[in-house]
């Protein structure tokens, strides 16, 4: 989290800055706060909020420079709008501003999610609120409130992953690891932290009773099934991969749409050797190869369309059965996705849903019959439909 006290101005044209991109869709206008009998009116324009806080400033001829103008910025999407909203009014009251008449705007329009703030440093009393070590106060505020908020909402989305139904200690990990949280076991407690900050425990006891309690939902696998293959027909199934993070269209697709998140795993750039899905829907964990093989999952629209015929063909060919569909099935199984596997899950980061990417990602080529000729089956194929191969050039 950053908070940064941006450029001191005589004016106020923060304000026409921030309502600007309000007025372009780039931003929200989220409180506009103790501005006395303008806040009982519709349709306010932005010299409206300019003059009351030109009014207030007029009371202090000494403050040459009475606009107050702050950004406060998470790490991309790791904190909502609401969130961010919270955390700012808490800020402005530690820095004294907290009675100020000030504007709270959302910004939408960069990878990291921020707010901006607008007020002036003359109080109603026509004296400058103080600013000595501003910066310093920034961040020690900053952290204050930050303390108390991430362990509040630990908490709730530890209240919240345990309402999950899941089978293994690792799947219950990855409730919390895809929130941003770190788990390390601690004899018999599973201590909870973020950047860095240890923010709560959890006991094995509470994890491994859900454990028990798990009743696999099978009418809903097949559901979910029946979804991915659904919308494989439209939507582009095959894998790409930037850095360690691995998406595809097929994925982002039934995480914004339909609650239905995928977690691939694996490291360094390689093909995945599993995944995970999470039903937020129905709120259950489920190994991926509970609900098909990796190398289904991921397969180019291509590949599902193949003829089975042909499939039986190429097996007698080759004189090979469909072992590499199931060497995938066998390794969907996260190495520590175990009740008894305590270790943190390795799992590739997640990208950013809201971002462009900006660059064209490479296509993992995961090729599951590499032991099949291709040219000599449609070359066999082409010479029993009596077809010669001719040049078109």
């Amino acid at each position: 989290m950053i908070v940064k006290i941006l450029k001191k101005s005589a004016t106020f044209k923060a304000v026409r800055y921030n309502t600007g991109k309000v007025e372009k869709d780039r931003g929200e206008l989220l409180l506009a706060k103790n501005f006395g009998l303008l806040q009982g009116l519709e349709n306010l324009r932005p010299q409206d909020y300019i003059n009351y806080l030109e009014a207030v400033s007029a009371r202090s001829s000494r403050t040459k420079y009475p606009q107050f103008h702050i950004a406060i910025s998470t790490k991309r999407r790791s904190h909502s709008k609401e969130e961010l909203a919270d955390i700012a009014q808490k800020w402005m009251d530690g820095m004294g501003y907290g009675q100020q008449p000030y504007l709270l705007i959302y910004h939408k329009d960069t990878a990291n999610n921020h707010v901006h703030l607008v007020s002036t440093r003359v109080g109603r009393d026509g004296k400058k609120i103080s600013d000595r070590y501003e910066k310093l106060r920034a961040y020690r505020v900053l952290g204050q409130v930050m303390g108390q908020d991430e362990k509040l909402t630990m908490a709730a989305h530890l209240q919240k992953a345990l309402g999950y139904s899941f089978s293994t200690r690792a799947q219950f990990m990855m409730l919390l690891e895809a929130q941003g949280y770190a788990m390390t076991l601690k004899t018999d407690t599973y201590a909870i932290s973020k950047d860095g900050n240890e923010l709560g425990t959890v006991p094995l006891g509470d994890v491994d009773s859900r454990i028990d309690q798990r009743q696999k939902d099978k009418g809903r696998i097949v559901q979910l099934r029946d979804i991915i293959q659904r919308y494989a027909r439209t939507c582009d199934p095959v894998l790409q991969v930037s850095g360690t993070a691995y998406r595809s269209e097929l994925a982002d697709l039934l995480s914004k749409k339909l609650g239905i998140q995928v977690l691939f795993h694996g490291k360094d750039g390689r093909p995945p050797h599993g995944y995970t899905l999470i039903d937020h829907a129905r709120k259950s964990v489920y190994k991926g190869g509970e609900i098909m093989p990796l190398a289904e999952f991921i397969a180019s629209n291509q590949d599902s369309k193949r003829s089975p015929t042909i499939d039986k063909e190429q097996r007698e060919d080759t004189g090979t059965s469909r072992q590499p569909w199931k060497t995938a099935t066998a390794d969907d199984t996260v190495a520590s996705d175990a009740k008894g596997a305590d270790g943190p899950i390795r799992q590739a980061p997640q990208p950013d849903p809201d971002s462009d990417l900006g660059i064209t990602l490479p296509t993992i080529d995961i090729n599951i019959s590499d032991d099949v000729d291709d040219e000599a089956i449609h070359g066999r194929n082409r010479r029993r439909k009596q077809k010669a191969r001719t040049n078109s050039r």
